[in-house]
C-alpha cells in the first residue's frame, strides 16, 4: 500500500503550536509520509512559543529552505496535499503571485499547477485589503484558505483541545480518518 504525501511548510508567523500539533497528529499515522519545510522565522518562533528547536525531535525529515532537489519541488512526485501553517501574508502574497523563491513557496507552486490541494491556514489579525485579494487570488487558483480560528462549541478545556478545533479540521481537508468533535454528533 502506497503511502498518503503531505508537504507541511511552516512560515514565520505567530502559530508554531497548530504545525507541532498537526505534526503530532500526523505521525500516528502509518500510511501517511511528510516532508517538512521552514522558514528561518518559523524556527525563531517555534523557539519564542514551544521552546528549544532540535531537528531530531521531529518524527519527518525536513528540508532545507533552499534545497530545491527535494522531492516535492517538482510535480512528477506523488505529494498530492500540503499544508502551509502557519501561514504568514508575506508567504501568502508570495504564493498569490507566483514567486517562486524558496522551496516553500516553489511546493506550493506545485501543488498549484497540479490542481492539488493547498490549504493555507492563515494566521494573521486585522487583514488589509492586500491580503484579502491574495486570499481571493488563492482561492480563484484552487488553494483553500484555513484561517487558524478556533471553535468553542466543543468547549475545549485547554490550549491543546483549541489548537486541535483547527488541526482537525486540517486533518479532515486532508481526506484522513479520525476520531474528533463533530456538531450535533
Amino acid at each position: 500500500m502506497s503511502k498518503k504525501k503531505i508537504i507541511i511548510a511552516v512560515s514565520g508567523s505567530s502559530g508554531s503550536v497548530y504545525a507541532k500539533r498537526l505534526i503530532d497528529k500526523l505521525s500516528m499515522y502509518d500510511d501517511v509520509e511528510v516532508g517538512l519545510v521552514m522558514s528561518d522565522n518559523a524556527i525563531i518562533n517555534w523557539e519564542i512559543e514551544i521552546g528549544p528547536f532540535n531537528h531530531e525531535d521531529f518524527p519527518f525529515r525536513i528540508y532545507g529552505k533552499r534545497d530545491f532537489n527535494a522531492p516535492f519541488a517538482s510535480g512528477s512526485t506523488g505529494y498530492k496535499h500540503m499544508v502551509i501553517i502557519p501561514c504568514s501574508m508575506g508567504i501568502l502574497g508570495r504564493v498569490a503571485h507566483g514567486v517562486s523563491n524558496d522551496l516553500m513557496t516553489r511546493a506550493a507552486d506545485v501543488i498549484l499547477k497540479e490542481k492539488r490541494k493547498l490549504i493555507l491556514v492563515a494566521r494573521e489579525t486585522p487583514l488589509s485589503l492586500i491580503h484579502l485579494e491574495n486570499m481571493k487570488l488563492l482561492t480563484l487558483a484552487g488553494a483553500l484558505i484555513l484561517p487558524a480560528i478556533p471553535s468553542f462549541y466543543s468547549k475545549p478545556k485547554s490550549i491543546e483541545e483549541l489548537v486541535d478545533t483547527v488541526v482537525d479540521r486540517i486533518i479532515d481537508h486532508l481526506d484522513m480518518k479520525q476520531e474528533t468533535f463533530r456538531w450535533s454528533e
